[in-house]
């Protein structure tokens, strides 16, 4: 059996300015200098990244996920999975605020990813890359491509072939810049 390495970051959001206006109280504290965080009063967890409410985006993307793509350029595949409940800052983290016009700090995984990949592409004009990348979010159990413009064709139906290897036909793009 082929060991595939899976890694699990834990992001802590501030508390939001409302959440500040209803004296909503911060749960889960970290453990300083650990991979640990405390939840209520004393239930630890432990992960392999651990990032504070103070973090920035550039802190959580290169430790975490500038590795992949350095790995990616490589010829190597690689997965990020952001896990949470609604408001818990996973849209913010993987793509910032609103991606159309990000500043830089706030540039999340993906704008930062896609820079870097193709930075490396035009760095290495001999080579000849292929670039597949899929964009999905999973909600309530049901699949949507997130890179799909016709809101009709968003909704994804994954196919079990005979073998059970199960999948989903890609689709060529263009560049929406």
């Amino acid at each position: 059996i082929e060991e595939i390495p899976v890694k699990v970051a834990v992001r802590i959001r501030p508390l939001l300015c409302k959440e500040v206006l209803h004296n909503h109280q911060v749960c889960v504290r970290v453990i300083p200098n650990s991979q640990q965080v405390i939840v209520g009063r004393d239930r630890v967890f432990t992960f392999d990244f651990v990032f504070g409410k103070n973090s920035t985006q550039y802190e959580v993307y290169n430790t975490c996920i500038k590795p992949l793509v350095l790995s990616l350029i490589e010829g190597y595949n690689a997965t990020v999975f952001a896990y949470g409940q609604t408001g818990s800052g996973k849209t913010y983290t993987i793509g910032g605020g609103h991606i159309a016009s990000v500043v830089e700090g706030q540039k999340g995984i993906i704008p930062r990813a896609i820079q870097e990949i193709f930075q490396s592409i035009s760095e290495h004009p001999s080579i000849d890359f292929n670039v597949k990348v899929s964009y999905i979010e999973v909600y309530k159990e049901d699949l949507r491509d997130l890179l799909e413009l016709e809101t009709s064709m968003k909704d994804l139906h994954i196919r079990e072939d005979e073998k059970g290897n199960t999948g989903k036909v890609a689709h060529l793009i263009s560049c929406l810049q």
